[in-house]
């Protein structure tokens, strides 16, 4: 099923997710049903805060996009990306290294605004997968900021908190706007 994605300005989004201890009926359902969202929205990773639940969790498939390439590292070895998509990351713990890098992002929380974020080059990622398994991985590219921007989801920051200030104030109407929207939607579903 389809689900409504959070914008920018639902307080759900600045919210550190919860830990899963176990993977329920209800848990796997609800990763069947942010895989779908994500697609239908065609995004490369969607974190729970963005359908408004507040758990670490978050799913990424970066297997369709050949213009901004990934690499893979499984046990020190360099892997297929496509061999962990799609990718579901339970309670993860990252390890961003090297250099940082400037490239474009986008969210699909802030449909239509975009700019440059920098973030280190590559990442160390451990978490669960949907089948309760845990899974460590390496991983440079896209793949690696769309980790980095996922599991900043998971702890309530945005990307917009990691651009530069000149970058920030530019979007800064668009922001006001998108958030004033959000803000008036929430108070009209609250009066409902």
């Amino acid at each position: 099923m389809v689900l409504d994605i959070v914008k920018f300005g639902n307080p759900v989004l600045r919210q550190k997710g919860a830990r899963i201890e176990k993977i329920t009926p209800e848990i796997s359902k609800l990763i069947e049903d942010m895989f779908e969202t994500m697609r239908a929205a065609r995004g490369v990773g969607l974190a729970a805060q963005q359908i408004g639940k507040a758990l670490q969790l978050t799913v990424i498939d970066v297997s369709e996009i050949t213009d901004r390439p990934s690499t893979l590292e499984i046990a020190g070895k360099p892997a297929e990306v496509k061999s962990i998509m799609p990718l579901v990351l339970i309670n993860p713990e990252i390890k961003p290294f090297g250099n940082a890098v400037k490239g474009p992002e986008g969210c699909l929380s802030f449909p239509e605004l975009y700019s440059d974020v920098s973030r280190p080059e590559s990442v160390e990622v451990k978490a669960m997968k949907a089948n309760g398994e845990v899974i460590e991985f390496s991983c440079g590219g896209l793949l690696s900021r769309a980790v980095q921007h996922e599991v900043d989801h998971l702890n309530g920051f945005l990307f917009i908190d990691r651009m530069a200030q000149e970058d920030k104030a530019g979007l800064k109407p668009d922001l006001d706007a998108l958030q004033q929207k959000t803000k008036a939607d929430l108070k009209k579903r609250k009066g409902e």
